[in-house]
């Protein structure tokens, strides 16, 4: 019996191979398609999934070797620009690089990992027992798992089957076209802005809102640029054309522009997409089914938030699914994928519905604008949209972490200075105490946890797999030579989250 099914090959899917692969378990990926997909989606990572990703040594394989990545000193609200650049603590961070490139990486790590990936299994049904569930496949002989995940979109045939409600809205008041394309180079400016007669400046890899609806420009180095136009009350037919897209963006400016095809190799957009939907899965668990990313929960893509909370579920899922299998989960454990993740999807939702909000146009919402613009010169309103759209201000529960609990406690754990192969400790995926002491004893926890001496700081911590800090406190006899500790709430902390052996 295999130990765990994840239907579909994405990034959420793969990330979670890889998880569950570092674990120790060696899991069955199963994609639909017979190839990877050539479609372009997202265009980067944002968020606090870029340092996760550095925290397994995978960023530099998607930037260069050696590279390290920093905050971004600007970025987007609601078409609006955010400037972090004063932020005494920025945690927004970007990788621009394309979806299909993160799945190539993660497809090569899985791989490297010892994961079998099987592509042209398409799942159709599944039969859940006591200790196993079994997947059904078109036209194959059905596999018997422990798990099921099911990371195969907001359509999710897996979810579908599970009965798994998906409530939430649908509208269908706005339509989005976008395509890529080739404009007079004297219209393109040398910061890459585009220069529109009649209308003025289109920066580069913003949004812009008019009072007709809204415009993005990118134009992406080494291919061709892409636009794409937001309206509402403009409804279309027939297939998506580059004559359609021309117009709707000649609406939204007011002004003509000149829009040829393009003139690069492919792969090549053209799409029209109708309204949205904002909806989050009313259980991510049913028995021996778990959803993962989009499976879970759709929402508006404004700001890019996607991945950022799709892999961050797949690592907060990975390593608790992968005690449950190795007999190591603390009671309850993998009901708090559910409890810690579900939340921060409700906030994901929250920010990009209060964004689509903001970009709509019509009197109320210019005023409305010019408000929020007012409210935009606070940097303390800055660093708050900066945590939110990073996923900086995800604080879990972590129970009886002991009297010694601390400001870090249910936080992800933030870089340590002193501590400079943090992402080294943190590449094998095991939890970690940072032991400045040398003296905390782990007790019958110590097979399962690395206890690693770190001098440099002033205080002890026990990092989750996921990098999210589970204790925090000063050791008894912190400095002196007076034997082994169990410290503070440790214990108890070690208790809530791993059985000891």
């Amino acid at each position: 019996m295999i130990d765990v099914v994840i239907a579909g090959a994405g990034p959420n899917g793969l990330m979670l191979a890889c998880e569950l692969a570092l674990a120790g378990v060696r899991p069955l990926v199963l994609e639909r398609l017979t190839e990877p997909s050539p479609e372009q989606r997202a265009n980067g990572l944002v968020g606090q999934v870029v340092r996760m990703l550095d925290r397994r040594g995978l960023y530099e394989r998607l930037a260069a070797p050696g590279a390290v990545p920093g905050p971004t000193p600007r970025f987007l609200f609601g078409a609006f620009p955010l400037d972090l650049h004063d932020l005494p603590d920025n945690p927004l961070y970007t990788l621009m690089v394309p979806q299909r490139r993160i799945e190539q990486m993660l497809a090569e790590r899985a791989v490297e990992l010892g994961v079998e990936i099987r592509r042209g299994h398409q799942v159709t049904g599944l039969a859940q027992g006591e200790k196993s569930v079994t997947v059904e496949l078109h036209g194959r002989e059905p596999i018997e798992a422990a798990f099921l995940v099911g990371a195969d979109g907001g359509h999710s045939v897996v979810r579908k089957l599970s009965r798994i409600a998906f409530p939430g809205v649908t509208r269908d008041s706005s339509v989005s076209r976008a395509g890529h394309v080739s404009v007079a180079q004297q219209m393109v400016g040398p910061g890459g802005e585009l220069v529109v007669p009649g209308f003025g400046v289109v920066p580069p890899f913003q949004h812009l809102r008019t009072e007709h609806g809204l415009i993005a420009w990118a134009p992406f180095p080494g291919g061709d640029p892409l636009i794409s136009a937001v309206e509402w009350g403009q409804p279309a037919e027939g297939e998506a054309s580059l004559d359609e897209l021309r117009d709707s963006v000649g609406r939204v400016l007011g002004a003509d522009l000149p829009l040829g095809p393009p003139t690069g190799p492919g792969p090549h957009v053209m799409r029209r997409l109708f309204g949205g939907n904002t909806r989050i899965a009313d259980r991510y668990r049913a028995g021996r089914v778990l959803l993962l990313g989009d499976a879970a929960h759709v929402h508006s893509a404004i700001g890019g938030p996607g991945l950022n909370l799709g892999l961050q579920d797949a690592v907060n899922l990975g390593w608790k699914l992968a005690a449950e299998l190795r007999g190591h989960a603390a009671e309850g454990l993998l009901d708090t994928y559910q409890s810690e993740r579900a939340p921060v999807a409700r906030r994901v939702a929250m920010h990009t519905q209060a964004q689509s909000v903001l970009i709509q146009p019509g009197g109320d919402v210019t005023a409305l604008r010019e408000l929020f613009g007012e409210l935009l010169a606070q940097s303390g309103v800055r660093q708050h949209l900066a945590d939110l759209l990073s996923g900086a201000d995800i604080s879990y529960d972590m129970g009886p972490a002991g009297p010694a609990t601390g400001p870090l406690v249910g936080r992800w754990a933030p870089d340590l200075p002193t501590l400079p192969d943090l992402r080294r400790l943190t590449s094998t995926g095991r939890p970690l105490l940072l032991d400045p002491s040398g003296v905390l004893d782990l007790g019958r926890w110590a097979p399962l946890v690395d206890a690693v001496p770190a001098p440099g700081l002033d205080t002890a911590l026990l990092l989750r797999p996921d990098c999210y800090v589970a204790w925090q406190g000063r050791p008894a006899g912190a400095g002196r030579s007076t034997g082994r500790s169990a410290g503070d709430g440790l214990h108890e902390a070690l208790g809530t989250w791993f059985k000891a052996p």
